[in-house]
């Protein structure tokens, strides 16, 4: 029984990744594909975690921490460039 549910939270995790790809190709605004990544991210987490139950192992719990820090710095980037148009910012005294 366990084993179906997970297989089938798998299949439903791919699908939704797999539409989010459809968003980033189609989206109509950049916005609209920055959110589709962030959610490719926590779906791949998600994934990764019913893995790691599947396995009945800990050695992805820090792939699952990772991904999930660069997923947010990546959002974070990718916002800021939308809204401002640059990511990193220098001042220039000279």
């Amino acid at each position: 029984m366990i084993e179906t549910m997970v297989t089938i939270s798998l299949v439903l995790f791919s699908i939704t990744i797999s539409i989010a790809v459809l968003r980033i190709i189609l989206g109509p605004s950049m916005p609209d594909r920055v959110i589709a990544l962030d959610m490719i991210g926590v779906n791949l987490i998600a994934m990764i975690a019913v893995v790691s139950i599947i396995l009945k192992t800990k050695a992805f719990l820090e792939v699952i921490l990772i991904l999930g820090i660069l997923s947010f710095i990546g959002t974070i980037a990718f916002s800021k460039a939308i809204e401002r148009g640059v990511i990193v910012e220098r001042k220039r005294d000279r």
